[in-house]
This record gives C-alpha cells, structure tokens and sequence, in this order.
C-alpha cells in the first residue's frame, strides 16, 4: 500500500517526512489487508474476533486487537504486537519523576484504582487493562485495577462507586468528570479519590476547576495525558503539568488546512501522527484531526521533548455551512436535567435529549435550554437553525463517552469548512 502511496515521491537518498503525502483512516481502512506488514489477519478474521464481546482483551495469535469509536465518522481497526506491552509501560516509566514514583506508591496504600470506560467494545479503554491481566497478572494486581462500565444508568454507577471501600484513583472520560461532578455536587457520590486521570476527549479549564472545587480530596489534582487507540502512549504528563510528547517513538505534526507547519504557539488545525513503534501496523502521517499548540518556552520540568496543549478536538466540532463552533460555546446545565444531549441531525436541524432528575420531568427544562442553545446560534450569525425537543433519551457513543453535542458526522472532514478561530483561544 505504501509502494502504491509514494509512488510520485521523488527519489532521493534522503526523504523528508514532509514530503510523504498525509494519510487517513478511512483510506487506510480500505487497504487494511495491505496496511499491514503480515498477512495472517486479514479484516474478516479480525472483525469476526471484535464481533465476539467474550474476546476483549484476548490476543489474535501474537497480536493485541483493538477498535476505535467511530466518533469521527469511521472506526478504525489498530493491531499491536506482543512487544508493545513492554514498549509502553517501559517508555512510561522511562518518564517518571520522583514525583510520579511518590504519587504511585502513595495511591496503592490509598485504595483502588477505578477505570470507568465503555464495556460494550473492543475499545482500549477496557480492552488494554484485560490485556494487560492477561499477559501480565502480577502487573494487573499491582495496578489493582477495578473496570466499572460508563453506559450503565447513572445511579447503578455511583451505586458501584459508593460500594467500593477506598477510590483512590479514577481513570475516565472528561465527559463522564461531567457527570461524576453533578453527583458528587447532589450528595449522592460519597467517593472520595486523590487522583482523577482522563483522556479521549479535551478537558476544559472549566470543567478542571469545576472537579477541584467538588472533590477537595484531590491531593494530586487531574492528569490528564493526551493519547489515542492508535498511539497509546503518544504523550507524557510531567510533575509541572504539561503534555509532552515521546519524540523517541513518535512524531507529532502540528500543521494548518493545507497540511504546512505551523509555528510553536501557533492553534493548528490538525496533527499528523508518525508511529516509529509499530511495526506491524504502520502509522504514517496519520491525520488525527486534533487542533493542538506546542509552547514556545521550555518546560521547567527539564525534559528535552516539547510540550504542547490540546485546544479541541475535531470530532466534536459542529459545522453549520461556513460556520464551525466548539461544543464548549453551548450552556446545557439545568436544574430540572441530569444529563442533556445536543444532537445535530441535518445541516442545519439539531434535537434535544434530556434525562429529568428524580421527581422532574424533561417538559420542565426543554423550553429555557432550546432557547439557550438558539441563542448561541443568533451570536454566530446563524438564525435558520431548528432545536428541537426530541423524546429520546441522551446517548453514550459505543466506546463509553458522554458527548454533551453530538455533530453531524462526516467520514471526510477534509471537505467540511473549518474555523479554528472560533476555538476557545487558551494559553
């Protein structure tokens, strides 16, 4: 596949990364049997073993298999071979400071560790720590890892949490933060951990201080490290709190529309993932279609790879013609709501799901949170928008996330007008 990809490439002894052209997932989908460097799994065999829930976490002969959520409008299939175990917790401990290590041993005598993630898939959220049991059961038992699963009723899951003796440390989605807030904030989540760690999704300042300000027992704060399926441990949190990137095995591209760097402190409107670590499932100028920043300053960390921010991610993005919006604009709190849903559904149609509080009824918050949103829409110069109030019930994407708005999807966001501009500008 990658013969046919470079086939303009000019020869040269010496090949720039920048000269290769970029690649996406649905393209790299349709070549899968190509794409890889065996040829023992082809995509039938490996889409019969991820139709069977039993095998999560179970390797295909040497290979660890797992599927991402489709949130961007195509679903990708991601094969590891056995040495990526070793790859990943190596380079991770390869990272730590004495901090961390203070942080890890005081966390084990503090209680569990509680990974809250969709169950429903074979998604890396669940998927990695039942490998992880697997391969390496003395490994599992001192990570003391309890899996809780995201799309269950919401009193079910803090039901669970409240059983558990000691919640020390939760691994989650920002948008189930969202939710274990508006709990915690009720009095019905009793927990009380030192450590939350998130990922999947961007973490707002917002949302960040929110959490603080409910759990005053999180003596180590949030991390909140920025991977993805395709690259698990794409990025490093260090003790001053910035994201920097494993530039030993990988190459992270912050470029504009036409795919050009941009300069360090510059919002980029995608990045470009390079893989140097996976050789059976080569991963080459990968769009990710996350807008990032790096930093112009060192880290006063100390450590030589750069550090950057994640400002949005594009699968959450709501285009509406020439118009793109973050979902962080639009104020979906209600105090007669447990949970609300914004939904696009055509163009220019979006419909509203609410889940009431106990003893409340989705009539009550329907008309105050419709007219919100459509204010947001008139602030941006778009007044033929419909918000509908829709019967349904809020919905979790298949991996176990909580997307507070939903945009329509596209499986070539390269044809969708973006406008970063319209970002939430943070520094």
């Amino acid at each position: 596949m990658f013969q046919r990809l470079y086939a303009d490439v000019p020869p040269s002894a010496e090949v720039e990364l920048s000269d290769l052209p970029v690649t996406c997932k649905p393209d790299l989908m349709r070549d899968f049997g190509d794409w890889l460097t065996i040829r023992s799994l082809p995509l039938e065999r490996v889409r019969e073993h991820l139709r069977d829930i039993s095998k999560v976490g179970v390797p295909i002969d040497d290979f660890a298999v797992f599927q991402t959520s489709g949130t961007s409008g195509e679903p990708a299939v991601i094969v590891l071979s056995s040495s990526f175990l070793e790859y990943a917790y190596g380079i991770m401990l390869a990272r730590f400071e004495r901090y961390h290590w203070k942080l890890m041993r005081d966390l084990r005598k503090r209680g569990a560790r509680v990974t809250i993630t969709g169950g429903n898939g074979h998604f890396a959220g669940n998927g990695f720590n039942k490998l992880v049991q697997r391969l390496s059961p003395t490994l599992a038992r001192g990570l003391g890892v309890t899996f809780i699963e995201a799309e269950q009723p919401i009193d079910q899951l803090v039901d669970k949490l409240n059983a558990i003796a000691n919640v020390a440390w939760i691994v989650t989605y920002p948008s189930m933060l969202t939710i274990l807030v508006k709990e915690k904030e009720a009095g019905r989540l009793q927990i009380e951990p030192a450590l939350f760690s998130c990922g999947g999704e961007t973490l707002t300042d917002e949302l960040r201080e929110r959490v603080l300000q409910a759990f005053p027992s999180l003596k180590y704060g949030i991390a909140d490290p920025y991977g993805c399926t395709e690259c698990l441990v794409l990025s490093f949190e260090c003790s001053h709190g910035r994201k920097h990137v494993n530039e030993d095995w990988v190459i992270l591209e912050a470029v504009d529309e036409a795919m050009r760097p941009v300069p360090d402190g510059t919002l980029s409107a995608t990045v470009l993932l390079t893989v140097l670590a996976n050789e059976v499932q080569p991963f080459i100028r990968y769009d990710l279609g996350d807008c990032v920043r790096y930093h112009t300053d060192r880290c006063p960390c100390g450590s030589p790879f750069r550090s950057f921010q994640v400002v949005g991610r594009q699968a959450t993005l709501v285009h509406v013609g020439d118009v793109t919006l973050s979902p962080l604009v639009f104020d979906l709190e209600h105090e007669s709501a447990r949970r609300v849903q914004l939904v696009q559904t055509g163009g220019r149609q979006f419909e509203l799901r609410i889940e009431p509080t106990d003893g409340a009824k989705a009539e009550d918050a329907f008309p105050e949170v419709i007219e919100a949103v459509k204010r947001v829409f008139r602030d941006n110069g778009l007044v033929d928008v419909t918000v509908r109030a829709s019967k349904k019930l809020p919905e979790f994407t298949a991996s176990g996330k909580f997307h507070e708005v939903v945009p329509l999807r596209s499986t070539d966001a390269r044809n969708v007008t973006r406008s970063v501009s319209r970002l939430p500008a943070t520094e």
